[in-house]
């Protein structure tokens, strides 16, 4: 059963609102790197891990969303990291969701369908803050936030198998 069909059927019988991507996470540009000295901090583009600087460009629990390339590469990050301008970083209202919530409804999207490109997969800012994310029990956001969780608990341990 795909990630998707999982997180359906952990939301059946849960009241959902469904709340466009952009009042729950702010989309964020990467900057270029090639004048960072090196260091520890991983440097992400939209295939992964490119590199390490001594700088970071964000410290929060956040999901990354690639801009072009490989645009199927969603990735969970809660270290501090450096994005490079082929992906975006989520700065996420963690009063409403949780990061790794987030994280695997955007694994679940069949995000080539959003595709913008015209040779190279593209995703916009205007396409993704349209995406419509499920939040449960939304008149109740401690309910909401740890429902979140238990799914969460749930995908992770899926996930791992």
């Amino acid at each position: 059963m795909s990630e998707q069909n999982y997180l359906k059927k952990l939301l059946d019988g849960v009241e959902v609102e469904w709340t466009e991507l952009g009042e729950i996470a702010k989309i964020k540009h990467g900057k270029d790197w090639k004048n960072l000295d090196s260091g520890a901090v991983p440097v992400y583009g939209s295939g992964g891990v490119m590199g390490y600087v001594n700088k970071y460009s964000y410290d929060k629990p956040t999901v990354l969303i690639p801009r072009k390339g490989t645009i199927t590469n969603i990735f969970y990050v809660d270290i501090p990291f450096w994005n490079v301008d082929t992906i975006y970083y989520t700065d996420i209202a963690t009063s409403k969701i949780i990061p790794k919530y987030f994280y695997h409804f955007m694994k679940s999207l069949n995000l080539m369908a959003l595709d913008t490109g015209s040779g190279r997969p593209s995703l916009t800012q205007a396409i993704l803050n349209k995406l419509l994310i499920p939040i449960p029990s939304p008149d109740n956001p401690e309910k909401s936030l740890a429902i979140q969780s238990e799914i969460v608990r749930i995908l992770d341990t899926f996930t791992a198998l």
